[in-house]
């Protein structure tokens, strides 16, 4: 397994013509390759603005899109692993917002539907995603000369079941393209990646569009990589552009020796903890019975 992986961050301010993005994403993929990318992230919803009502009207099919025809030859061109972002994909059943995957010979190898779905409201804004998409159901895993790769999108970072899942089954590396917003993201983006990346003890790398003046939903920008220590490696600003940032694989090996966090799990307790052995959240009408009852 090779030890330094140098991955290409690229955070576009998203416009609302397509094909201006598609323009943008040639130009910064091609800009990271040539400052020495082996592996390029986009960000979440690279085409189009994020905005339930217009995601229809973008949607691609991921067997015969535009879109993943370009990836696949930008891939290809460059010969590196990309991670398309996400984009909405189109079936005949239903939307997704899904993360394609290419690696250097310009093949699909995965697609990441987003599993947890952004319905929120904040106290400045509301978003409800299942009004357009359906959940993904399935982890998305994909391996590579620098080890294995698992794949999120946005929302799902925030679950940290899957990160566990992921790092159990040999993820060293953590991809999330992700768009979070001018609320949430000066609370909890660099908190959310260094606490999976140290829990896990993986990199993370968060991928951000850059926020937009005049976009309905202002994206947060501040793209970032943390490492198994929970340090930030590299973080962007609000800034339109590319970072290159190098991964020292090593650090896995030594973090995880140094700490071992993940042997010891007791997986013995936790099994035999169970919901119907312990009735851990008791309604507060039980709650107040068992008290009368005292």
């Amino acid at each position: 397994m090779e030890n330094l992986l140098r991955v290409g961050m690229v955070q576009l301010r998203v416009e609302r013509e397509k094909q201006t993005n598609l323009e943008k994403t040639v130009h910064f993929v091609a800009n990271a390759a040539h400052g020495g990318a082996e592996m390029v992230v986009l960000p979440e919803m690279f085409v189009c603005p994020y905005e339930s009502d217009v995601f229809p009207w973008y949607a691609e099919s991921f067997t015969s899109g535009p879109t993943l025809r370009l990836l696949a030859h930008l891939a290809r061109e460059h010969h590196l692993y990309l991670v398309g972002g996400s984009l909405p994909e189109k079936t005949p059943h239903a939307l997704y917002n899904s993360c394609p995957v290419f690696d250097p010979q310009g093949e699909l190898v995965a697609v990441h539907r987003k599993i947890h779905l952004f319905d929120v409201c904040l106290p400045t804004m509301r978003f409800e995603e299942s009004l357009v998409f359906s959940p993904g159901s399935s982890f998305t895993l994909f391996d590579t000369p620098w080890g294995r790769v698992g794949a999120m999108i946005c929302y799902d970072v925030r679950f940290p079941e899957l990160a566990r899942l992921y790092a159990l089954h040999g993820a060293t590396i953590i991809v999330a393209p992700a768009a979070f917003n001018h609320v949430t993201g000066p609370l909890h983006w660099e908190l959310t990646f260094r606490a999976r990346a140290l829990d896990n003890q993986v990199f993370m790398v968060g991928v951000s569009p850059a926020p937009h003046p005049h976009s309905q939903y202002r994206a947060y920008g501040h793209s970032m990589v943390t490492n198994p220590w929970g340090q930030i490696v590299q973080e962007m600003g609000e800034e339109e552009g590319v970072t290159v940032v190098e991964l020292h694989l090593e650090e896995i090996r030594r973090v995880r020796e140094n700490l071992p966090l993940l042997k010891h799990r007791r997986n013995d307790l936790y099994a035999i903890f169970r919901r119907q052995d312990f009735p851990l959240y008791p309604s507060c009408d039980t709650l107040i019975d068992e008290l009368e009852k005292e």
